[in-house]
């Protein structure tokens, strides 16, 4: 059974177009028994959701694609510090939830830099009840693939590791589509590589 788990709403501002009723319906409509919402850096729909979940009989899954900055959250450095990192957070329990709360809250209020970021020493202190999914492109491993940085890209999995568990955390491999120039296929089959490895 297929189950989204990095899907976004109209919260995720440029990136996602359906309304949170319309996305549930239609995962209900495909047959779906759970179905999770990660907005961009957000949770504003989080409690719409899963109240639409609940009524449709779907399992909500409660997270959020997280920037993660390159450095550390308070450093903001033009040229450096505004190309973060994407990275995929799921709530487990209850204390996932709460940590992603938290995680969502300190990007607002300590890390925004162009956009609201974390960095892994704050995702190391608020990472239980959590799992993390390498995220799109952005993410960090698939960009040390995309450059052909291939030790460094491991040295990214084995942090990510360390901070979630070992299983608790899952190289993602997503479709290609026509604007990526082939990229995603490069990066999906070295992530399987790695994965292997």
């Amino acid at each position: 059974m297929f189950i989204h788990l990095h899907c976004h709403s109209h919260y995720s501002l440029l990136d996602g177009l359906p309304k949170i009723p319309d996305l549930v319906k239609k995962a209900k409509s495909l047959g779906m028994t759970s179905l999770a919402l990660t907005d961009h850096g957000v949770m504003y729909g989080m409690i719409e959701f899963y109240k639409a979940c609940k009524k449709e009989g779907i399992k909500p899954i409660l997270g959020v694609e997280a920037y993660v900055a390159p450095r550390r959250l308070t450093d903001k450095e033009v040229g450096v510090d505004t190309k973060s990192y994407h990275l995929v957070l799921l709530a487990k329990n209850e204390i996932g939830y709460k940590n992603l709360l938290k995680l969502t809250s300190i990007a607002h209020l300590d890390g925004f830099y162009y956009k609201p970021r974390i960095d892994k020493e704050i995702l190391k202190q608020h990472s239980e009840g959590l799992i993390g999914l390498s995220a799109c492109l952005n993410g960090e491993i698939s960009r040390h693939l995309m450059g052909n940085n291939l030790e460094t890209a491991e040295r990214s999995l084995y942090e990510y590791k360390q901070i979630f568990g070992v299983e608790s955390f899952y190289l993602e491999v997503q479709p290609q589509t026509a604007k990526d120039n082939n990229q995603q296929e490069i990066v999906n089959k070295r992530l399987i590589e790695l994965a292997r490895k």
